[in-house]
């Protein structure tokens, strides 16, 4: 088979084996945990479930509509780039780091769209059930995105007399996640560490026709 279809292949195996796990976890932490339940698995992770109306670690810079439709967007960009490097035949490497990307990307923006009009609302005091379609806690769109993984690694309160922080507790690290998270965390930073030039030359690849 030509190379060029193994990293096809390759590509689509790693992203939707990360949407299916990605998925996976958070409907079974959605319909089995009430929010903000944490379940310690050792002094140093939890599974901790809390959700978010923005991207990647609760980020949000847009109204949740707009940010939605844009991710959209962006993840079709991803898509087709992902298309160039594999008709360029770039580096299988590379090619790994930005199918993470997308995923994590795809990942995030199914909450987004779905979740709000097919779960009922999670609360301190209920846990979520599917409903039908339209009848969830939000409209389409507007879907909140699932977060579990916390790994508050070691913390301590900073001594009295430090400034600006004196007294504060420090939890490293604090943000709870998702896979889809982690997966463009990894993607990028493998990119950057490992491809940054990589990167640069598949700017290449915009100004060729197809």
């Amino acid at each position: 088979m030509d190379k060029k279809y193994n990293k096809f292949w390759l590509a689509l195996g790693i992203i939707l084996l990360t949407l299916i796990l990605d998925q996976v976890i958070k409907i079974v932490v959605k319909t089995n945990m009430y929010y903000g339940q944490h379940i310690p698995v050792t002094n140093w992770f939890y599974i901790a479930f809390i959700e978010n109306n923005g991207m990647a670690f609760g980020m949000q810079v847009m109204p949740k509509a707009v940010q939605t439709l844009m991710r959209l967007v962006f993840s079709g960009f991803i898509l087709w780039y992902i298309w160039l490097l594999v008709k360029a035949r770039f580096k299988t490497g590379y090619i790994v780091c930005i199918s993470l990307i997308f995923a994590g990307a795809v990942g995030n923006v199914i909450d987004s769209i779905f979740y709000g009009a097919i779960f009922s609302q999670s609360t301190p005091m209920d846990i979520a059930t599917f409903v039908p379609a339209g009848q969830g806690y939000a409209d389409w769109l507007y879907g909140r995105v699932v977060d579990m993984f916390y790994f508050p690694l070691f913390e301590f309160d900073w001594p009295s007399w430090m400034p600006f922080v004196g007294g504060e507790h420090f939890i490293f690290f604090s943000p709870v996640f998702n896979l889809a998270d982690a997966a463009i965390s990894c993607g990028t930073i493998a990119v950057l560490l490992f491809y940054s030039h990589t990167f640069g030359e598949s700017f290449a690849l915009f100004k060729k026709k197809d």
